[in-house]
């Protein structure tokens, strides 16, 4: 009898040991967020916004965001929710809001956008409301350093980069950043495209506007997007650094089918 403490004492450990641990601890199950990509956003990364706004399962997964501890998270996983955070939360935005021509319509004061759709406190992640600002500057760009994330990140217009039909993963998060700025970059000819006879890279004004984040000047703009294109002419051509950049027309239409 006198062994009875120790072997309570044992089993206590061995039934804890085997309970399943929360969903923080082993990383965040972004799947629903998949589901809902996969079934509601076209391979253009055109979004059917009805359909979110009608699910259920969109409700359960903002939900599951408001519930995540992000500092329980690795580094990857980290970058993964809140990539996966600003997307969801801005297609919320929209329904909310029910806007179905511009997001740059959303918050107006007499056809004036004086706070504009990015500073509205709505997206809850870890028992804390943030606005889309908050989390691409205050988060994403101030504490991962990682330009691929413009490619990522996606604002509702026609212009941005297109949404995913994934939910962005931790494990795999090297892999569809590098997928994801391929096909931005090289997909879309109305965005970016390389114009080697006459000496010019047209770019989005994303690289006009985080231009920093990519570069300090146009060859060392140039020279960052060498590693998406495959070996060939306008490769040799942007690890030249003779190219000029230019900017093509950023249309707000909203990315809506």
């Amino acid at each position: 009898m006198k062994h009875t403490g120790s072997y309570l004492a044992l089993f206590a450990f061995l039934i804890a040991y085997a309970a399943p641990q929360p969903a923080q601890a082993q990383g965040v199950d972004h799947s629903l967020f998949t589901t809902l990509l996969q079934n509601h956003v076209t391979d253009e990364g055109l979004v059917d916004y009805d359909a979110f706004a009608a699910s259920e399962s969109f409700d359960e997964y903002l939900d599951l965001l408001d519930q995540v501890d992000p500092a329980s998270l690795s580094r990857n996983g980290q970058l993964a929710l809140w990539l996966n955070a600003y997307n969801a939360w801005t297609i919320e935005l929209i329904n909310l809001h029910n806007e179905r021509e511009s997001i740059r319509n959303i918050n107006k004061t007499l056809g004036i956008a004086i706070k504009g759709p990015w500073t509205q406190p709505l997206a809850k992640v870890g028992g804390v409301t943030y606005t889309l600002d908050d989390i691409e500057h205050g988060i994403i760009r101030k504490e991962f350093d990682d330009p691929r994330i413009h490619f990522a990140l996606v604002c509702a217009a026609v212009s941005c980069p297109p949404l995913r039909q994934e939910a962005y993963i931790g494990t795999h998060l090297n892999d569809q950043l590098n997928d994801q700025s391929k096909r931005f970059l090289l997909d879309s000819p109305e965005k970016n495209r390389v114009d080697i006879p006459d000496n010019t890279v047209y770019l989005t004004k994303v690289f006009d506007w985080y231009a920093k984040d990519f570069g300090q000047n146009d060859a060392e703009i140039a020279r960052y997007l060498v590693r998406f294109f495959p070996p060939g002419p306008e490769r040799t051509f942007l690890a030249s650094g003779k190219a000029r950049i230019r900017f093509t027309e950023y249309d707000w239409t909203l990315n809506i089918y």
